[in-house]
């Protein structure tokens, strides 16, 4: 498996696998507004343009996407296709992130589905489920240990 930064010609396929992925795991637990506002959001061009793209593959197969904001500080989107979880890619982008960014706070809105998979990576909750634009997610964070 290799896992490095998308340049521009490869952002569709990301967002593809993000969105094919996003409807399998994550939009049963939305209502359809929240399907709609996270579709706007990955259709938004300037949304993702100021988004910074690494995916995971395997056998020259785009099998995970990472998306990030605000100089590698904020989890935007971060989904495995379904046929390759289980398999460390996950982990395998996250520690990517973390091994090319000197940040000490790294933060997400999980999803429902991911809240449990962000703990198992060292993200703790920062307050209870809520609610915006019909999407469910719960505010977490990951403190990176000091040497």
């Amino acid at each position: 498996m290799t896992v490095e930064k998308l340049g521009p010609e490869r952002i569709e396929d990301a967002l593809r696998l993000i969105w094919e992925t996003f409807l399998q795991f994550v939009a049963p637990d939305y209502s359809e507004e929240g399907v709609r506002a996270f579709r706007d959001f990955i259709e938004d061009r300037e949304t993702v343009e100021s988004l910074e793209f690494f995916g995971a593959y395997e056998g020259g197969e785009l099998a995970g996407a990472l998306a990030v904001s605000e100089g590698r500080r904020h989890i935007c989107c971060f989904f495995v296709a379904a046929r390759h979880q289980g398999r460390g890619i996950g982990r395998a982008l996250y520690e990517h992130l973390l091994q090319n960014s000197a940040n000490s706070v790294y933060t997400v809105n999980s999803s429902p589905y991911a809240v449990e998979i962000y703990r198992r990576l060292g993200f703790n909750a920062l307050s209870g489920e809520q609610l915006a634009d019909g999407m469910r997610f719960t505010p977490m964070e990951y403190v990176r240990e000091r040497a």
